[in-house]
């Protein structure tokens, strides 16, 4: 026969197993809800207040993105942008997203957190099991996800490719803790539908030397990015 323990221990135990279901329920209360992840959101983990905000700032005109990014892209039309203070600087580019069950995540106040001009990815090698390069990266999302240089017509692992002078324009341009919006033209447009666009005008970037206003000189080559030629070696990192 088994014994119970003296009475006076029993409701004690019971005052702490109810103790803990109370702090789980608090803590279940006061836990920040995250974006749904129905839309593939990678909103979680970051700024609740950031996201909001971003998301009920009204959209840079023509793009899917809101004024409060630094950089956009869009998922549906495979393109991108540099915006400074609600203007577009650069864009819109071609890009390639992540394909091949390895989506590019989408998120409204995604942060810049890393950037390596000369970066090589370990995690996916060259056929013949070399690092591949990224040439510069500009880190964005959990899981090592970037923008960088590669073929802007082959999808990645989960990164965005950029022809390369585009790649050059985003690592100059960008900034650590600059934000990143990453989504779908298709839910941001009716999401924004009753809410007018900001349209402002701004100059380009040169991938050299950052940005100018339309009174500076045109830098040498295709700055534009809008149909710059693809520079990147077909077998580089997926990513």
């Amino acid at each position: 026969m088994k014994l119970q323990g003296p009475a006076w221990k029993r409701p004690a135990r019971r005052w702490v197993v109810s103790f803990g279901l109370v702090v789980l329920a608090l803590g279940a209360l006061t836990t920040p809800a995250f974006a749904d992840d129905e839309n593939g959101d990678d909103d979680a983990g970051v700024d609740q207040n950031a996201v909001a905000t971003a998301m009920a700032a009204p959209l840079v005109a023509g793009t899917p993105c809101t004024i409060t990014a630094r950089a956009c892209v869009d998922l549906d039309s495979q393109r991108a942008w540099l915006f400074s203070d609600g203007a577009i600087v650069r864009g819109p580019v071609k890009v390639a997203s992540g394909g091949n069950g390895k989506a590019t995540p989408i998120g409204h106040s995604l942060r810049v957190y890393r950037k390596d001009a000369e970066h090589k990815s370990v995690e996916s090698p060259l056929p013949n099991g070399q690092p591949a390069p990224m040439p510069w990266s500009v880190f964005f999302a959990d899981g090592g996800i970037a923008f960088h240089s590669g073929s802007p017509t082959r999808s990645s692992a989960g990164c965005i490719h950029l022809a390369d002078p585009d790649a050059r324009a985003w690592f100059n341009y960008m900034a650590i803790g600059d934000q990143v919006q990453v989504v779908k033209a298709s839910q941001e447009l009716p999401r924004h539908k009753a809410q007018p666009a900001v349209s402002k005008k701004a100059g380009e970037i040169d991938p050299l030397r950052g940005l100018h206003d339309d009174s500076a000189p045109a830098p040498d080559g295709n700055s534009d990015g809008s149909d710059g030629s693809d520079n990147s070696d077909d077998s580089r990192d997926s990513n």
